[in-house]
């Protein structure tokens, strides 16, 4: 029985960690649409490694949301030159283009560090980028 009890538990603050909410997927048709003139930037984490580590994700310097384990979100920006960076005990940067129309689907994860996990972002092709993130919690302002 306290075997039982313990696994609940731990289960439970497994679960704690973890992005909550409605899947992308549920959401998509509440989203508002790609404005013509802008491109839309995604941010997701599908690992729960390090899952105590949130950190921020900024794009060109501004914190437009955090790495939550099993979440994901949006940004629309003008076409341009995008800097998105990601810090825990080191910061990690990630350069890239969005043009008017385009998705782009940035990554972040959890590696492990010296004292902390080091956060990570790494661009990835909007195929795989749209597959991976369905079925994360939308933890993006509807």
């Amino acid at each position: 029985m306290k075997r039982v009890i313990g696994l609940l538990l731990a289960s439970g603050i497994l679960l704690v960690g973890c992005a909550s909410g409605p899947k992308l997927s549920e959401t998509q048709s509440k989203l508002p649409s790609l404005p013509e003139d802008q491109g839309r930037i995604y941010f997701y984490r599908t690992s729960i490694m390090g899952m105590a580590i949130q950190p921020g994700i900024a794009l060109n310097g501004k914190t437009v949301g955090s790495c939550a384990p099993n979440g994901v979100f949006f940004v629309d920006v003008p076409p341009g030159n995008y800097e998105a960076s990601i810090t825990t005990e080191v910061e990690r940067k990630l350069n890239f283009t969005v043009d008017k129309g385009e998705e782009k689907f940035v990554r972040c994860y959890i590696s492990m560090g010296f004292f902390v996990g080091h956060g990570i972002v790494e661009l990835v092709d909007p195929t795989t980028g749209r597959d991976e993130t369905r079925d994360l919690a939308f933890t993006g302002k509807q």
